[in-house]
């Protein structure tokens, strides 16, 4: 099983680039997508989705052309768009039988698959409450049951935890852990803890570009021996953003303690510190 994306492109209008030159291929397990808004991350996920067409490229499924062939992989896709949206007036048993009957499962076979995915979903007490009246985090949790109605081999999740409470957000990472096994899931994210507590490889995106790709601890290591904390007054901060890459800053009442990803000590006083997947993004995403 193999979804290859290959010198993938998208052009929008005459000379912008919403994804260029982007290779990456994916086989079962939990690949996370990571990159800071407007990295291409969602145009991405539309032409995998086979809702739009690259400008340059190819997307093979298991050697299939999408581009020429889509149902190849609409017949075993399941998505959950950024804005995913719900009738309010249903519940959620009807709104994933009306989703069942588009998409053309029978009757009987939705019932059963229903109930299956909304234990999955730990939706099965709420399954007669109206929509309207969920929370962000249930909702989300009946998007993927909709993504999942078919059963799929690839599942393309974009940007699902954005607007979730924290108890919300560990609960949908565990979830979407929990149902990689044999399916290929693409989890689009820029929130970090969301690709660090699920994801066995790591793809990094800036600016419709792949930065690196890998497994955390591959990705860790070419950040190791570079990440230091140091003490510096806050009037000195501008300074060294302006000299050095800043990721995170602590402000404290003797000044400002903040971690520096530089090769050597940035200044005396500094103090190694062992990296983590965030350092390794900004020096990977770094201009």
């Amino acid at each position: 099983m193999e979804l290859r994306i290959e010198s993938v492109g998208k052009r929008y209008g005459r000379d912008h680039w919403g994804l260029r030159d982007f290779t990456l291929t994916l086989r079962p397990g939990v690949i996370g997508l990571l990159g800071p808004n407007g990295a291409g991350k969602s145009t991405l996920m539309n032409i995998l989705a086979t809702i739009t067409r690259p400008t340059e490229g190819v997307v093979r499924w298991n050697g299939v052309d999408v581009a020429r062939e889509p149902d190849a992989l609409r017949r075993v896709l399941g998505y959950l768009p950024q804005d995913f949206g719900v009738y309010p007036n249903l519940t959620a048993q009807e709104f994933l039988e009306y989703l069942a009957a588009v998409k053309g499962v029978a009757a009987g076979a939705a019932r059963r698959r229903i109930a299956e995915l909304l234990e999955v979903v730990n939706l099965t007490e709420a399954r007669r409450r109206p929509l309207g009246g969920f929370s962000g985090g249930m909702r989300q949790r009946v998007g993927i049951a909709q993504a999942l109605l078919n059963d799929p081999a690839v599942l393309v999740v974009d940007e699902p935890t954005v607007g979730l409470d924290p108890e919300e957000r560990v609960r949908f990472r565990n979830l979407v852990a929990d149902l990689a096994g044999e399916r290929i899931v693409l989890l689009s994210t820029h929130i970090v803890s969301d690709v660090e507590a699920t994801a066995g490889e790591i793809a990094l995106v800036r600016g419709g570009r792949l930065h690196g790709h890998g497994t955390p601890e591959r990705l860790l290591s070419a950040v190791e021996g570079r990440v230091w904390e140091l003490l510096v007054p806050s009037a000195e901060l501008p300074a060294l953003r302006a000299g050095h890459l800043v990721g995170s800053t602590l402000r404290r009442s003797d000044g400002v303690l903040a971690r520096v990803i530089h090769p050597t000590a940035p200044a005396p006083g500094a103090r190694a510190v062992a990296p983590t997947l965030e350092d390794a993004y900004l020096l990977a995403t770094a201009a």
